[in-house]
């Protein structure tokens, strides 16, 4: 029996039930909170998310994975009361959305520094709350490829993945063979990894996206919903249908048991609009039923909503991995 981090303590694996995998309570850059144009009174806010985690919990839903880093809005206070008020599992995370996003006083940390952090904020608690975090969040700064500081803190994240047993979490597969390499010569392997937003509209590359199958990561095609149909949409986001295809030939390539999904969605955007309807719920009102028109079956549904977060997000026994033996030679043949 395995166990998951929640913001209200571990739960058993079975418990999680549909899960999404990359979501957030209110994600923002620093600063956010002392926004005038996007500000929103706390009343507001809370009674917002409340209604989108509800219906969440309405469709089915169970554990709500809030993707936000350090520094960006995460309030794990906060997230208590909503997981207590709505019946959502909350699973939080350490780490960085990227290092262009962490804030200046992490920024010259040494690995050494970077890895008790996160293994503090899985093991022991986050910000003294006693809720521990159950994954560990990394990222690409702008740019397309990976700074001198997200190595940093890629390489702490694959040592705390080992010594704790959390998975990772990226925002963007971008450099993904950088970042595959980091792990590798940390001895991590893929299986513990989720490389996310494969279907970011700027980012997309089906090849990457088979190197990361094939070494038996996780693809996450986790910005579903960003549309370009959408009034207001952002710089991201692509045709729906498009997105739609493109998964469905992921699928197609017997790639269903390396494959999460999730809306990387805003319950209450912080410093910023959001996208206008944009919730994670879009993932059970529009993108599921897309599939199901395209003849994809309720097992399918079950496979990417309920078993493979389950595998990627149950804590493994602390252990030195060994490197994953068909790196190399996937590299080298991409």
């Amino acid at each position: 029996m395995g166990k998951v981090n929640t913001v209200l303590g571990p739960i058993a694996t079975e418990d999680l039930g549909i899960t999404a995998m990359h979501e957030h309570i209110g994600f923002g850059l620093p600063g956010c909170d002392l926004d005038t144009q996007w500000w929103k009174k706390p009343e507001e806010a809370f009674d917002v998310t409340i209604q989108k985690l509800r219906r969440f919990r309405e469709h089915g839903g169970k554990t709500f994975v809030d993707c936000t880093g350090i520094g960006n809005g995460r309030d794990v206070e906060y997230f208590q009361v909503l997981s207590r008020r709505t019946g959502v599992n909350i699973v939080a995370v350490t780490g960085f959305v990227a290092g262009d996003s962490a804030l200046p006083y992490f920024r010259n940390q040494s690995v050494e520094y970077l890895t008790d952090l996160f293994i503090h904020e899985i093991m022991v608690g986050i910000d003294g709350t006693g809720a521990k975090a159950g994954a560990i969040k990394v990222g690409v700064s702008r740019g397309g490829k990976l700074s001198e500081l997200d190595k940093r803190i890629y390489r702490a994240a694959a040592r705390a993945a080992l010594k704790t047993g959390a998975p990772i979490i990226t925002h963007l597969c971008v450099d993904a063979e950088t970042a595959i390499a980091i792990f590798d010569e940390e001895g991590l392997p893929l299986d513990r990894v989720l490389m996310g937003h494969a279907d970011d509209g700027g980012y997309l590359d089906e090849e990457r996206d088979n190197l990361i199958a094939n070494l038996g990561g996780w693809v996450g095609f986790d910005t579903i919903g960003y549309d370009s149909e959408m009034e207001g949409a952002p710089y991201w986001s692509r045709p729906r249908q498009d997105r739609v295809e493109h998964f469905l030939r992921f699928l197609a390539k017997g790639y269903v048991d390396r494959a999460l999904i999730s809306a990387d969605a805003n319950c209450c955007a912080l410093g910023w609009p959001g996208l206008k309807g944009h919730s994670v719920n879009y993932l059970f009102e529009e993108f599921l039923p897309d599939l199901r028109k395209a003849g994809v079956g309720e097992e399918v549904f079950e496979q990417l909503l309920v078993h493979n977060p389950a595998k990627i997000l149950t804590m493994q026994e602390p252990r030195s991995f060994e490197s994953f033996e068909k790196t190399e030679a996937l590299l080298k043949r991409n």
